[in-house]
């Protein structure tokens, strides 16, 4: 590391800004601010010593650390800002983002809600509406929650007469929150605050009461990073203490998260519990019987399963067991277990995701990404297929039972999200609002391809760029990737891509293996020790779009967030050659402790842990990014993390950007951007948003030395 501190950069930028010249990358080498090492701290693992120089890094509550977090700001501002177009980009981005923006309306009680933004507030304003109402009035402003705007909206759950509700609100993007319930009348506070709930929203019982999960507060240590381990499941009657709040379920047994939810008629207690983030128990208890037993529906975690809906005679449930792709079965109110199962929707090549819908099952399927949708009567009887826009994503196919219509909503790389209104009986859909984002996606095009990767398994990509680019190894390329935990990546609208499509540039998305767009088999090839499959994936991709003319190594940029802060770092440390620009961001950086935080210990299925065998060990060991940095020379990197990030802890970017900017031997700038009043990246603030994304594009753009027409 330079291990002093230079003032050079900050004369260098005073120099700039005094006599208005626009700094170059040449000008702006930069002298990293000191970072303390402690050579003393080593683990062992099976025989192996390991050393974590920067290990103090990982307490956010010491002076230390905060001044280090300010330092490493001070000097990633001052370079950004020093950008000849950044603000430029940022007004641009600022015009595209200034539209009125509305949700999918939905019914509780009297009312139609929905969230209406005016176009550059910091959040959503929850609007509600009376069908011979003529304007509809404000139900719930999350904007004077904080002057800021870092304190948001996280959910809301009516009971089901919409008399009464629970919201939910998270101070600066934390996964802690609090929950205040309001008569909806009059929308006044009912009894105290609910505090400290994490991984939960609230599933009422009749007025009196709703259930709700959460973990005990860490007790040493930091109330962010510390340990979760134990989720409870907890009654809340109104008009009592939360201190008085009868645990349901989890206090005989132990388990990572337990979710439960009250069935739409009111009568079961569904219950869902599980160690890991793949995996579940189920359990039902009748609550039109006081006092009956929990019943467990699956007693093993090796499958996932989930109740869809329930009736006078069946829980409908979907299922991954003895079926990857997902399949329904119905279980018999009087003895649902699983060895009476019966099948009522096969197994398809497309992975399943089903929903209830105005006394319907509404199966939406994905078909290489993209959105298919069928609705079904509960015998499990085909209706018909619903008719989508174009080739997408879809969602939202959910309605209550007495429901006659419900709203979806459907979006593209080309096409901004727009909502339609479906005609259940008929399955006529029609517009219902439309975006009104400057935008003509007459002028671009969006191509699936297909490549294949290191061990000849074929992936997916879609390709996005306007029409006409010269194919000739110049177009500035963002290839954006996840890979993990089953999520997949479908295509949606995003007009901060705006900015690189309308620049000549490409917007690349693979899928790639570790994600769900596959089923439970493509998930498989991507976890524990065949990890290496979604880092191998990604890099064919980016080979794929430089053999193709599409980009070349100058001009790619590569990007991910959180296990897909991983994949780019992973990717940086085993090929630094394969881009010019990485943002790794609220990554998993530190493989052998990222299960010592928070509820971390839950990604083992995925990921395995340093502790559980030698072999996992030396996997992890082997491919960890922050554990695999050399003496050489890297892509420009923007690593990026919040203070309040209680999900990925902040300390696998800061021991990263810390032994980065040791190790780093080239010209490139390798910084680290830590946003304040900001968690793992949900509830952000508009003005938030702007700058982050003002600050990627110009960052990229500028390391590759590419100008903007703004």
């Amino acid at each position: 590391m330079k291990s002093w501190i230079c003032p050079l950069i900050c004369i260098i930028l005073a120099a700039c800004q005094d006599t208005g010249k626009q700094a170059t990358l040449s000008e702006m080498e930069i002298q990293y601010p000191l970072t303390r090492k402690d050579t003393t701290v080593q683990d062992i693992y099976f025989g192996t010593p390991v050393n974590d120089p920067y290990r103090w890094l990982e307490d956010d509550t010491s002076a230390e650390t905060a001044d280090w977090v300010k330092r490493q700001n001070e000097v990633t501002r001052k370079f950004l800002d020093q950008i000849p177009f950044r603000q430029a980009i940022r007004q641009r981005y600022e015009s595209l983002y200034n539209h009125e923006k509305y949700s999918a309306p939905f019914r509780e009680g009297e009312y139609t809600y929905f969230f209406r933004n005016s176009g550059l507030q910091n959040h959503s304003v929850l609007y509600r509406q009376k069908t011979n109402q003529v304007e509809p009035e404000v139900f719930l402003d999350p904007n004077g929650f904080s002057k800021d705007g870092t304190t948001s909206l996280s959910n809301i759950q009516f009971s089901k007469d919409g008399s009464l509700a629970t919201y939910s609100i998270s101070e600066g993007g934390s996964d802690w929150q609090k929950m205040i319930v309001i008569n909806a009348a009059d929308k006044k506070q009912i009894g105290d605050t609910i505090q400290d709930i994490k991984f939960s929203g609230a599933s009422w019982l009749g007025n009196d009461g709703f259930f709700y999960s959460t973990y005990e507060r860490p007790r040493d240590g930091s109330y962010l990073a510390g340990m979760t381990d134990r989720h409870q499941l907890f009654y809340h009657k109104l008009g009592t203490p939360q201190s008085s709040d009868q645990v349901v379920f989890g206090d005989k047994v132990k388990r990572r998260y337990i979710g439960g939810y009250v069935s739409e008629n009111q009568r079961w207690l569904i219950i869902s519990a599980t160690e890991s983030t793949y995996g579940n128990e189920l359990y039902v208890r009748d609550l039109q019987k006081p006092g009956s037993p929990i019943k467990q529906l699956v007693s093993e975690m090796k499958n996932q399963h989930y109740v869809i809906d329930v009736d006078d005679r069946y829980f409908y449930i979907h299922t991954d067991e003895n079926a990857p792709n997902g399949k329904i079965v119905v279980a018999p109110i009087e003895d649902p277990g699983q060895k009476n199962w019966k099948t009522l929707v096969e197994e398809k090549p497309e992975v399943l995701t089903a929903f209830p819908g105005g006394g319907y099952i509404f199966c939406t399927y994905l078909k290489d990404a993209v959105t298919r949708v069928y609705q079904h009567d509960t015998s499990g009887k085909l209706i018909r297929e619903i008719e989508l826009p174009g080739l997408g994503t879809a969602t939202g196919f959910y309605a209550k039972k007495e429901e006659k219509e419900l709203y979806y909503t459907f979006a593209s790389y080309l096409n901004p999200t727009a909502i339609y209104k479906l005609d259940i009986a008929s399955g006529k859909t029609e517009i219902y609002k439309q975006s009104k984002v400057a935008f003509d996606p007459n002028d671009y095009t969006s191509t699936q391809v297909f490549y294949t990767s290191k061990d000849g398994t074929r992936i997916p990509m879609i390709i996005t760029h306007k029409k006409g680019i010269k194919m000739d190894g110049k177009n500035p390329c963002l290839l954006y990737g996840y890979g993990g935990f089953s999520v997949s990546l479908t295509p949606w609208f995003s007009t901060s891509t705006m900015i690189l499509l309308e620049n000549g540039g490409i917007y690349a998305v693979p899928n790639i293996r570790g994600g769900g767009e596959y089923g439970e088999d493509w998930h498989q090839q991507g976890i524990k020790t065949k990890k290496q499959n979604v880092f191998d994936d990604f890099m064919a991709a980016a080979q794929y779009l430089k053999d193709n003319k599409y980009t070349s190594t100058e001009y790619l940029a590569i990007e991910g967030g959180s296990n897909g802060g991983l994949l780019v770092g992973a990717c940086i440390t085993q090929d630094p050659g394969m881009c010019k620009v990485a943002f790794p961001a609220v990554g998993v950086l530190d493989m052998l402790r990222y299960h010592k935080f928070t509820a971390g210990a839950g990604w083992a299925y995925d990921y395995g842990t340093s502790e559980e065998s030698k072999e996992m060990f030396e996997y992890l060991y082997k491919y960890s990014p922050l554990h695999n940095v050399r003496e050489q020379a890297y892509p420009a990197t923007l690593i990026t993390t919040a203070d309040h990030d209680d999900r990925v802890v902040p300390a696998h970017s800061f021991k990263f950007a810390a032994t980065l900017q040791e190790k780093h031997k080239g010209s490139s700038p390798v910084l680290i951007s830590i946003e304040t009043k900001a968690g793992h990246g949900a509830g952000k603030s508009t003005r938030q948003i702007l700058d982050q994304q003002a600050d990627k594009w110009a960052f990229m753009f500028f390391n590759m030395g590419v100008k903007p027409k703004y």
